[in-house]
């Protein structure tokens, strides 16, 4: 089998339908996140180029067929129609990196409609799992206030694809490097690493412990010194790197306790054993509030090492995103659903600044300073140019990050800017309304 059937059933029985009943004609989704969570100020767009492949190699085979026939309980024949189904259409999309706000479209996907409609599940898991990753990662570098941070997520983030995604977001949002061997291989950014408490516990004594790490590893070596007593393992760290010259480059690591106190005395020891240059780096259950609260208190960290909380996005795990359909056959449609009403037709997102972002459609000119989000990226079913560098997208990054107001960039209660929509588009949506509305009011008066 491959990745098309992955994908949640219903996805399957409407593009069986549409196909059925001949309705192959354009359609228009768009993917959006309604409401940013509770502590965010905004998002981080990510997840669009992984869509893309996905996209660009989706291909419905004869072992497809029949896993789609075996979950419905019917005859592989039924099912044959879908055999063969590539995905052909066209994607819009805001590039990996860039800030985007609660209602604006990070991707449109316009597609023959059982195409568009079988990608739905895959695009939206992608876009909703790594936008909410790296919305959460940046806050870290946010809160590191210039200090280095590192990825320490993979051996608790949700399986190994999941912790590639993190650290290749984590990248791309600032991070220094990742524990991640694989990633680090893949991407091309530093592998960092130091010691678990098991090696520690696997020698007779700390000192002997920090000699053998440090006779293995000729440079610059991270000693991890809370496995017993921290301030006896900082001044054991401090004798086995002056002994053996080791200090400029090296550090020690703390995992446990009160970083704050345990940093400024891990200073104090290092700095009267003539270490200044040896750095001290802080990890265990950290994530952007942690940072921010030591970095507020003058902490003596020089490196923050964030893992489990970033790499679940721990305080807000999803994001209440939505695949919608806009447009379909050239006709604008729209949901009408209590607090789940949808706008039509295909969008674009314009970015003025110092004023808010406007939500038009797609064929609407820019106003004034206005510069559009969204880049054709693939046509007919392929890339329109090779995929963005991370330090492109880092530095996309950066950029909108710096055009945010103050208050969207606090870590703890945050004010999000909110982005506003023309008046084309509020026309058309009117319309659209008005039209359903006195479609639904015709069909009641001609029923007996």
């Amino acid at each position: 089998m491959s990745d098309a059937t992955t994908t949640d059933l219903y996805e399957v029985t409407m593009a069986m339908s549409y196909l059925r009943e001949g309705m192959t004609a354009p359609a228009t989704f768009s993917l959006f996140v309604r409401d940013l969570p509770p502590g965010r100020g905004f998002l981080i767009a990510a997840g669009t180029e992984s869509a893309l492949d996905h996209l660009s190699g989706m291909r419905v085979g004869p072992e497809d067929v029949d896993a789609f026939a075996s979950a419905l309980h019917r005859p592989r024949a039924d099912l044959e129609p879908l055999l063969g189904m590539e995905f052909t259409g066209r994607v819009r999309a805001v590039p990996e990196g860039r800030v985007v706000l609660a209602g604006e479209p990070l991707l449109e996907v316009t597609a023959p409609l059982p195409q568009a409609q079988l990608v739905e599940t895959y695009v939206l898991s992608l876009l909703s799992h790594q936008t909410a990753i790296a919305s959460k990662a940046v806050r870290c570098v946010l809160a590191a206030a210039g200090h280095p941070v590192v990825d320490f997520s993979l051996r608790r983030a949700h399986g190994p694809q999941a912790g590639f995604q993190a650290a290749r977001l984590g990248a791309l949002t600032g991070f220094a490097g990742t524990s991640n061997v694989a990633a680090a291989t893949a991407l091309g950014i530093p592998a960092v690493g130091t010691m678990a408490h098991s090696y520690v516990e696997a020698f007779a004594s700390e000192d002997e412990a920090f000699r053998a790490f440090a006779r293995c590893h000729p440079g610059p070596v991270t000693l991890l010194v809370d496995t017993y007593d921290t301030e006896e393992g900082v001044r054991l760290a401090a004798r086995v790197l002056r002994d053996l010259d080791r200090g400029p480059g090296s550090a020690v690591r703390l995992d446990s306790g009160d970083l704050a106190v345990l940093a400024a005395r891990a200073r104090t020891i290092l700095d009267g054993a003539a270490l200044p240059d040896v750095r001290i780096v802080a990890s265990g259950g950290l994530d952007e509030y942690a940072v921010d609260d030591l970095v507020r208190s003058g902490a003596p960290i020089d490196t923050y090492a964030v893992g489990t909380r970033v790499g679940v996005a721990a305080d807000a795990p999803y994001l209440d995103s939505a695949y919608k359909m806009v447009q379909f056959d050239g006709r604008p449609v729209m949901k009408l659903s209590s607090a789940k009403v949808t706008s039509p037709g295909p969008k674009q997102v314009y970015r003025r600044p110092g004023r808010p972002d406007v939500i038009a459609l797609a064929d609407e000119p820019a106003p004034d300073g206005g510069v559009a989000l969204l880049d054709t990226v693939m046509e007919k079913g392929r890339r329109t140019a090779e995929p963005p560098t991370l330090e492109q997208s880092r530095a996309r990054c950066a950029a909108d990050l710096a055009g945010l107001p103050p208050a969207a960039l606090r870590i703890r209660n945050p004010v999000a800017p909110r982005a506003m929509t023309s008046q084309r588009l509020d026309a058309l949506t009117a319309r659209v309304r008005q039209g359903i509305e006195d479609l639904a009011s015709h069909r009641s008066v001609m029923q007996p």
